[in-house]
């Protein structure tokens, strides 16, 4: 059985911070030599790198990152893009291509720079000039291809979720923020040794934020950002009994007009309702977070104990993997469950377990 031995990320900045000026390698490969040390790891011993990105130009980041970080040249890397489960879904690969036999070590996880994604043009087949867009489409039906916050704002008025619902999720997720120590888990990078985001919310604060769709407002949506998460993935063998085993780990597609609800499938393939110790939500909006866990049954009081994506920010690419971060520093005893939403109706979950004292 595969299990995670390390895991680190940088902080999450929003765009147009302190990591603004840096690549993609610049983000990432200062945290696959931090995960290789935490690993007692050499480079030579790393088989693989896998890594989401979704904003980038291509290029396969995950090479890039691979030998800016000097892992030996014959380390191909492999970029995905599932949109904000990719750096969860990395992690499942290198799962299975670790207990398939393939590998002993696999670098995984997913790295985003909001601040320096390219400019998108669609060239016109007429010869006419280039249209700018923004969202590549996800399904290849545009009136089953929702904006994300409309989408969000129809979960709320579908489960009765309020403003003043979501904004109570919301100062808790900043409340927790603040009060919990996550250096640990951060590289430093640029001076930043912390998420620069978490702020103490008010109710005066939340009356004042502004409505991005309905009920949904600036506050009750996380901010885009730039961040970079690994894990390092090995066998039974390299573990020698350290670190979390991965149990087990889903990936399921739903009805593309509600992506906010697909993680509730994937929870169900993996978790029965065994007691859970500690859980990762993805906080793309609050309202998602609350639909997720109400609909999936768990326990909200052990939902994102150091704050969520609300009080950090989203950096597509590496948000689920940030949420596998967060579990192996907190998980100390028992079972962790991480679980996140993305574009186009797809729902991604992870289930690892602690059997330390």
């Amino acid at each position: 059985m595969a299990r995670l031995i390390a895991a680190r990320r940088t902080a999450v900045v929003p765009r147009g911070g302190s990591f603004a000026r840096l690549s993609i390698e610049d983000l990432a490969a200062p945290v696959v030599a931090a995960c290789l040390v935490d690993a007692g790891l050499a480079p030579d011993a790393v088989n693989e790198v896998i890594l989401a990105n979704a904003l980038g130009a291509g290029g396969n980041p995950a090479r890039r990152v691979a030998l800016a970080a000097g892992l030996p040249d014959r380390v191909a890397g492999l970029t995905i893009d599932r949109q904000c489960a990719g750096g969860l879904d990395a992690i499942l690969l290198a799962r299975a291509l670790v207990d398939s036999g393939a590998a002993d070590v696999v670098l995984a996880g997913g790295v985003e720079s909001y601040s320096r994604r390219p400019l998108r043009l669609m060239t016109d087949p007429d010869g006419g000039p280039p249209t700018p867009y923004n969202q590549a489409p996800f399904t290849p039906w545009p009136d089953r291809d929702p904006d994300m916050t409309m989408a969000a704002n129809a979960l709320a008025q579908r489960f009765g979720i309020t403003r003043e619902r979501q904004g109570h999720w919301a100062m808790e997720s900043h409340a927790r923020a603040l009060k919990a120590d996550h250096s640990a888990e951060i590289v430093p990078l640029m001076g930043v040794t912390r998420d620069s985001f978490a702020r103490p919310l008010t109710q005066q604060l939340l009356a004042r934020a502004p409505s991005l769709a309905g009920s949904v407002t600036a506050a009750t949506a996380a901010v885009a950002a730039d961040a970079a998460a690994v894990c390092v993935v090995v066998s039974d063998r390299i573990a020698a009994g350290r670190g979390l085993a991965i149990l087990q780990g889903a990936t399921v597609g739903g009805n593309p007009s509600e992506p906010g609800l697909a993680p509730i499938g994937a929870i169900a393939r993996i978790w029965k309702g065994e007691p859970l110790t500690m859980v990762e939500v993805m906080e793309a909006y609050a309202v998602q977070a609350i639909a997720v866990v109400q609909g999936a049954g768990i326990d909200p009081d052990l939902v994102n104990p150091g704050g969520g994506a609300l009080a950090r920010g989203h950096p597509i690419g590496a948000s689920g993997a940030i949420l596998a971060v967060r579990l192996f520093h907190g998980l100390r005893q028992g079972l962790g469950l991480a679980t996140i939403a993305s574009a186009g109706g797809i729902g991604s979950a992870l289930l690892l377990e602690a059997s330390g004292p």
